[in-house]
């Protein structure tokens, strides 16, 4: 059965709030990118967002906080309150398909399912009641 995560958007404070949460539960980030990692082929990342940070994983218990700044036109707009998604961690590349498929009936899929640059089977989309959703799946090593 797919796992599900926190994952929380800022406008640009992204590091600051992790070196806080960090501060607060303790543990150390799994991941932290910035947007000037992704391949010049994939994206051109404006200058002004190359430092803002593409993504973060803090475990915390058997749960991760992710996150990430939003950015230009590849992100949702900020909105204070509204500023998050639940991430999904599918078992299987199948049930990723299945799961992402049946929140987007009715929906607006941002970003298809696809192999990413990071290596994850990965996909983002607002369900027909607004919730933001991003799936993933990773093969076993």
């Amino acid at each position: 059965m797919a796992t599900t995560n926190s994952y929380l958007n800022f406008n640009g404070n992204c590091e600051e709030a992790f070196n806080f949460y960090k501060s607060v539960f303790g543990g150390e980030f799994t991941f932290m990118g910035r947007f000037s990692d992704i391949p010049k082929e994939t994206y051109q990342v404006p200058e002004a967002d190359k430092n803002k940070i593409m993504h973060v994983s803090l475990p915390i218990g058997k749960s991760i906080l992710m996150g990430s700044d939003c950015g230009s036109d590849w992100a949702p707009k900020f909105t204070q309150g509204n500023n998050f998604s639940i991430s999904i961690t599918a078992e299987t590349k199948d049930e990723a398909d299945r799961l992402f498929n049946a929140l987007a009936q009715g929906g607006k899929v941002h970003m298809p399912l696809a192999d990413a640059f990071w290596g994850d089977y990965y996909g983002m989309l607002t369900d027909k009641f607004g919730i933001n959703w991003m799936m993933s799946y990773t093969e076993p090593k």
